[in-house]
This record gives structure tokens, sequence and C-alpha cells, in this order.
């Protein structure tokens, strides 16, 4: 078999692991877990117990920093750590300081960059982007093709629908004014985004907050209502059969 497993390496009982994977230093691997081809896992990242990592994905990965980068990279960056019962896909990556929570979805070709901390049972669907420096508590769906910006901050039962765009530099990486207002976007718990929706840097959809398919939102969603259009603006309340409140059974 053609692969490379460090000695120091821990690897649990039970657990199988592909053709031409790269496990290295000190990497902790639970039991029972499912580690696919040509998978490369980086020196000390934890993966807990009854994990699946499907082929060709990357655990650990250090950033890329350009000279003209604004932040640069902290060389202490710690190990990724992956809970139990996760699903991970094809060909995503997941950097180093990133922590996952037990029985998250992570879909084929996702991408979650350093400094990022997601919770318990949540699923990032395929081709999603996750920043560095985002928070995302449990139990949220992020849809394929949604990008969360740097700086954002995701509160339990949110969701993000099929290409959505955030954003946080409203400079556009022009006017050093703007290092004084870099800043992502906030979802309060239960605030949901509608397909194809931008939001501007530093807005906020509050508790339970619904933007339409298609808007543009440049100002603050208020709680329990429904902003559309571009700009998005109040239209109505969300239903009440909608509200959080009424549907965590199906949570």
């Amino acid at each position: 078999m053609n692969q490379h497993i460090s000695d120091s390496a821990q690897i649990g009982a039970d657990t199988k692991i592909g053709f031409n994977c790269v496990i290295l230093d000190n990497v902790v691997i639970g039991t029972n877990c499912l580690i696919g081809h040509s998978v490369v896992i980086h020196e000390g990242c934890e993966i807990g117990d009854n994990v699946r990592i499907d082929d060709n994905t990357i655990i650990g990965k250090k950033p890329l920093s350009s000279p003209r980068s604004i932040f640069k990279v902290d060389p202490n960056l710690k190990p990724a750590k992956i809970g139990d019962q996760c699903q991970i896909g094809t060909n995503v990556v997941i950097y180093v300081q990133c922590e996952i929570g037990s029985n998250c979805l992570i879909a084929d070709l996702a991408t979650i960059r350093e400094n990022v901390i997601i919770g318990d049972l949540n699923i990032i669907g395929r081709n999603v982007s996750i920043e560095n420096f985002v928070t995302i508590g449990e139990r949220c769906k992020l849809e394929t093709n949604c990008y969360i910006t740097a700086y954002s901050e995701i509160e339990d039962y949110c969701f993000v629908a099929p290409a959505v765009a955030t954003s946080n530099d409203n400079y556009m990486a022009r006017d050093k004014e703007r290092f004084n207002h870099f800043k992502g976007i906030t979802m309060k718990k239960g605030s949901r985004i509608g397909v194809n929706s931008t939001i501007m840097p530093g807005k906020t959809i509050n508790e339970d907050g619904m933007v339409a398919a298609g808007s543009l939102v440049t100002k603050d969603v208020t709680a329990e209502d429904i902003w559309q259009g571009v700009p998005a603006k109040r239209k109505a309340k969300v239903p009440e059969t909608q509200l959080l409140k009424n549907n965590m059974d199906e949570k």
C-alpha cells in the first residue's frame, strides 16, 4: 500500500485507511473511522470517533500569505480538530486552527479557512467557502455555493441558501479607513437568507429575520420580519408557522 503514516500518529481501533494517504506526526484519529484514498492529515490534527473523510481531502492545511495581504499569517496556528461522527466529503480543504463539532456534514469541495469554529449538527453544503475568523453555532444549514466572508458570526438554527454572497469591506480594498470598519455579517438565532442574496459588510440579520431571494441587504434586518428587494426593505412579518419557536420539533 502506497502511503505514509507517521510512527507518532495514533490510529484508533477499527479505523480503515485508503491508498495513498499521508498522515503526519502526532495526528490522532479515533476509533471506527473511514479515511478515503489520497487523504492528507497534517501534523497534530485530531479526528474524533466514527468520522468519515472521503477521497482527496486535506485536513490542517496551512494558509498562504501574499506580500500584499493586509493580515499576516500567525506562525503559531494550532492543528485542526474534527469532532465525533462527522462526515467530510471529497476534495474538502480544512485549514489549521479550525474546530468542527460533532455530527457535522461537510460536503464535497467545501473550504473552511483558519480560525473558524463550527458547532455541532451543522450542514455545510457543496462548494461552500467559509473564510477565516468565522464562528458558526449549532444546527445551521449553509447550502451549495454560498460564501461566508471573514469576521462573520452565525448563531444557532440559521439557514443560508445557495449562491448567497456576504462581504466585509465597504471600501473595496482602498483607503486605510477601511481597517476601522472591517466586519463581516452577523446572523442571529433562527435567521434565514434566501437564494442569490447579497449581504453588505457589518449588517445583522436579527432573530428569525428573513431575507427574500435575490435581495441586497444594506441595512440591519429586523427580528421576525421579511426583507425583500434591491435594496432590501421590510415587506411583512414572518408567518407565525415559520418562526423557530414553532418548528423546534423539526430541528
